[in-house]
Order: C-alpha cells, then sequence, then structure tokens
C-alpha cells in the first residue's frame, strides 16, 4: 500500500528564526565534528576535501562539517546585516583590567 509523505520543494527557500542559543548549540556542534575531524593523520586532507570534491562525494563527517558551517556562515551573514551583534572588550593577560580565570 503506497504512504503519502511530504517533500520540500526543490525551488523552496524559508526564513527560520534562530535564538542565540540554538547558534551556540549549532557552533557547537561544529566544533564537534572539527575535532572529529582533525584529531586523526588524514583530518587536513578531508578539510580541503570539503573545498574540492562535490557534496555527494564527501563522506558522512565530511557533509556533517560542510554542511554545519555553511548553517553557521548564514545565520553569521543574517546577524551582521540585521545588525544583532554586539561588542564588547576581552582583557588580555597583561592588560590593567585582567581578572584570571577561574572555574567558580
Amino acid at each position: 500500500m503506497p504512504v503519502n509523505v511530504k517533500e520540500i520543494k526543490d525551488d523552496a527557500l524559508m526564513d527560520i528564526k534562530v535564538n542565540k542559543n540554538f547558534y551556540l548549540m549549532v557552533k557547537d556542534s561544529l566544533y564537534t565534528v572539527f575535532k572529529t575531524v582533525s584529531s586523526n593523520p588524514e583530518g587536513v586532507d578531508k578539510l580541503e576535501n570539503i573545498i574540492v570534491k562535490p557534496f555527494q562525494e564527501l563522506t558522512d563527517l565530511e557533509r556533517a562539517f560542510y554542511t554545519l558551517t555553511l548553517l553557521v556562515s548564514e545565520i553569521e551573514k543574517n546577524m551582521k546585516e540585521q545588525n544583532l551583534f554586539t561588542e564588547k572588550v576581552i582583557p588580555e593577560e597583561g592588560d590593567e583590567d585582567y581578572v584570571e580565570p577561574s572555574q567558580d
């Protein structure tokens, strides 16, 4: 018996609202995949594959890294266009108002 499924149209473009927590979760996921990709000796080659190979020829991990990179990039592009960034000064060691980090 056939099953009805819904599929996004090929030419569909949608707007998705993203809050700071979701953005940070995506960035954390991207960093986790990056650490996994770069932790083995072929890691650099895998990262280069993302630039030179078609998406269909990438490994699952390479595709995940590429996809998350595009998602973070798009979120940051939209945040910049909508002026949703704030800037803050973080003093470095040796600066007058530097405070040593703690785990408190």
